[in-house]
């Protein structure tokens, strides 16, 4: 099986993932506030751009990502083109009613969603879980109970597919995989669910009970193995982000592609 990530050398890599989490969080803020519909189609440009040059993902899972982005972009953007308010009626059939106010809403919706996922995914491929947890710890403060038990708690997930694939490989010896119809699949359901769920709740509470035992609740400082630090890629990483929302705003008024500069007027 082939790696996930498979370039750790660019420079996200080595970002503080505080600062990277704080920063697409603004962001996220930040467009949402955005009507403009030339903004986002700029903004959208500038960003698959720095996301194509900036994750660690191999050429197949990128195009993956980018094709399930577009597709969650799509569905989220025909309920508002399909069923929108507006007086310029484009398209009209039934309950489906397209107005270019409407179209115009809705891939402004599609856009922004667009957007929000080229930023859960830039995010997610540069940032190595370990480092980001360890990092809430040390620049975010975050008690250590907490980060070291959503740590933990990631860390049981591969363990959890691993006990998925056991249990398909009992009842598949067991004859029950042959079994066909509603009753047999509600049983195969209630075997995956038990069988997860009780192991699930074993090896929490054996976690916990190793966490105690190495004094992760108390309240004291406490030293850590990895110092997660600042340097000079922080300011290359915010000046990256800087330059590439700028841009996207003076593109919007420099070269507008659309005469929707607030999509929402008149809704």
């Amino acid at each position: 099986m082939d790696p996930v990530i498979t370039d750790t050398s660019k420079l996200f890599f080595k970002v503080n993932p505080s600062l990277k989490l704080i920063c697409f969080a603004f962001l996220f803020i930040l467009y949402l506030s955005v009507q403009n519909l030339n903004t986002m189609i700029w903004t959208t440009v500038a960003f698959s751009i720095v996301t194509l040059w900036a994750n660690g993902l191999p050429r197949k899972w990128s195009v993956g990502f980018f094709l399930m982005t577009f597709i969650v972009s799509f569905f989220s953007a025909s309920a508002m083109i399909l069923y929108g308010k507006g007086s310029h009626v484009l398209f009209q059939w039934f309950l489906i009613r397209t107005t270019e106010e409407s179209l115009a809403r809705g891939i402004q919706l599609g856009l922004r969603t667009f957007v929000f996922g080229l930023l859960g995914v830039l995010f997610a491929s540069t940032t190595p879980p370990v480092p980001f947890f360890y990092s809430l710890m040390q620049q975010l403060k975050v008690p250590v109970r907490y980060a070291y038990g959503c740590l933990a708690a990631f860390r049981m997930l591969p363990m959890m597919a691993e006990e998925l694939g056991h249990i398909r490989q009992a009842m598949k010896v067991r004859g029950m995989s042959r079994q066909k119809g509603l009753r047999a699949f509600y049983e195969r359901f209630l075997h995956y669910a038990l069988g997860i769920l009780v192991q699930s709740i074993r090896r929490a509470q054996r976690t916990a009970v190793a966490m105690e035992a190495k004094r992760f609740s108390m309240k004291e400082k406490r030293t850590f193995y990895y110092q997660i630090g600042w340097s000079r890629k922080d300011l290359i990483f915010l000046s990256v982000m800087t330059v590439t929302v700028v841009s996207g705003f003076l593109l919007s008024r420099w070269i507008p592609l659309t005469p929707y500069t607030n999509v929402i007027d008149g809704y």
